[in-house]
């Protein structure tokens, strides 16, 4: 329970009306959830206005609404904030109202197109593997500490990032690693937290079905630095050109890592296998379990964030080598006949690149890889072409298949993908809108010693068609594959 002035003593006030103060039990954004002693926050969203629910919010009995428009009539037991901006707000109210946990954790944020969700999680599970307690925001999942809890999205709204960084401290964590969306930068749902340090892994073309343009993604990845305060670290990616840009106005110490050039955090690749790599970081030779440049760089990131909170370079090193993947990047499934499946979120042009091009490396001439991929329903189709593109450069036979379809039809999608393939190349693509047949077809087509890579859900459960989420795995569906053979 908390009061209300002393919520709202963050945030910038435009107007108050009836303000008097009360006990608040909620801070909510839902109308559903509003009720007497709950504070009604009235945001703007991307297909609803939370405005038009305020007469339902009061007639639930909230009498506490923060809102950027003043509705045309209200009691005089109704008390009103006006502000700018009601997302900014929600966040500040959000940390009052849970004692500002981010201030009481070492707090680093993780955005970029890909690498997030790794990168996130291996920070998580390095400072656990070094007997420290920490919390966790991913993709994948969110930890408190070792307990587990399901993730919804890659970040959540301000009041549960609020919450959970609460039940953290309780749980004695001292530090919180969090993936941090484009899309949650520009819905403000980081607004109030207290970052100890920010990493930027890189950027490629994604989400401009949300953003509109590449400038406007690469904007609003940049305003995540911009916030920084000058007691925090901000560490990019010298080797993404968009690296620099990150670093332009912010006020935190600026520091980068790189595998090809200068960096204050240095690495190299000196042998790679589908079974590990040897990595040289900062002058010490590292083996891995992680296989190809793009986990090279997720590791050196890492690294140079939790050299930054303190530990000590030896320790870090220890650590890094006892580390293991993620679950559903580049993971690695054999079958007793010889043959090879690898199982990758890879959903955009340059990550599958970048998997491809780990596998192309590692592979010998004499075998195939052939590719299983599809791209998202309701998502941007400006990369579906491009997709489909980089798979085709890259390998042997490429079967074209359904992801998330979604609300939309996915022999469309598969048919915008189409079009990034040449005639010529055509010849090596199969189109099977049956993702299990689709599998299923790629592991008979393989040969003993060939590589089936199966990209684009990676960790995911379940397959998304027409709204209804049915229970898809891509790994346990090649598992039962390899295991009839």
């Amino acid at each position: 329970m908390k009061k209300l002035l002393e919520i709202i003593s963050d945030i910038k006030v435009v107007e108050q009306i009836n303000i008097v103060d009360c006990d608040v039990k909620e801070i909510v954004f839902d109308s559903r959830k509003a009720c007497d002693g709950s504070v009604f926050v009235a945001m703007r969203g991307t297909n609803v206005d939370g405005h038009r629910f305020i007469p339902q919010v009061i007639e639930s009995g909230c009498k506490c609404i923060v809102c950027e428009e003043v509705p045309e009539s209200y009691s005089d037991e109704i008390r009103i904030v006006k502000v700018e901006n009601s997302s900014v707000a929600l966040g500040q109210m959000a940390s009052a109202f849970y004692d500002y946990p981010s201030n009481q954790l070492k707090l680093v944020g993780v955005t970029g197109t890909n690498g997030k969700t790794t990168t996130a999680t291996l920070l998580y599970h390095l400072v656990m593997n070094m007997g420290y307690k920490a919390g966790l925001f991913s993709t994948v999942a969110n930890y408190i500490g070792k307990t587990k809890v399901d993730a919804t999205h890659t970040t959540p709204d301000a009041v549960t990032l609020n919450k959970t960084m609460s039940e953290m401290v309780d749980a004695g964590c001292e530090y919180c690693f969090m993936e941090v969306s484009s899309h949650a930068l520009v819905q403000n749902r980081v607004a109030g937290l207290n970052f100890a340090g920010a990493l930027f892994t890189n950027i490629t073309h994604d989400h401009l079905d949300y953003h509109g343009t590449f400038k406007s993604y690469i904007e609003a990845k940049k305003s995540f630095f911009d916030c920084l305060n000058k007691e925090a670290f901000a560490l990019t990616n010298a080797d993404d050109k968009n690296g620099a840009v990150m670093l332009q106005n912010t006020k935190a110490a600026r520091y980068n890592y790189s595998l090809r050039g200068m960096g204050d955090f240095k690495g190299r690749i000196i042998e790679s296998m589908f079974e590990g790599m040897q990595l040289e970081i900062d002058g010490q030779e590292i083996w891995t379990q992680f296989v190809g440049d793009f986990n090279a760089q997720n590791l050196l990131a890492v690294y140079g964030a939790s050299r930054l909170l303190g530990f000590e370079k030896d320790e870090v090193q220890v650590a890094l080598s006892q580390l293991k993947p993620v679950d559903g990047r580049f993971e690695t499934i054999r079958s007793d006949s010889g043959k090879t499946a690898i199982v990758d979120y890879a959903h955009t042009p340059d990550a599958l690149k970048n998997v491809i091009e780990t596998i192309n490396l590692v592979r010998q001439p004499q075998q195939q890889l052939i590719t299983v991929v599809g791209a998202g329903g309701d998502r941007d189709p400006m990369k579906r072409p491009e997709m489909a593109k980089e798979a085709v450069t890259g390998s042997s036979k490429v079967i074209l298949t359904s992801d998330n379809p979604r609300s939309e039809d996915p022999e469309v999608i598969i048919s915008q993908m189409v079009e990034g393939v040449s005639f010529k190349e055509r010849i090596k693509v199969l189109s099977i809108v049956n993702r299990r047949e689709a599998i299923r077809t790629a592991c008979m087509v393989a040969q003993p010693g060939d590589i089936i890579l199966i990209a684009g859900k990676g960790h995911e459960t379940y397959q998304e068609v027409k709204g209804i989420r049915n229970h898809f795995d891509d790994r346990e569906i090649v598992n039962e594959i390899f295991n009839e053979e």
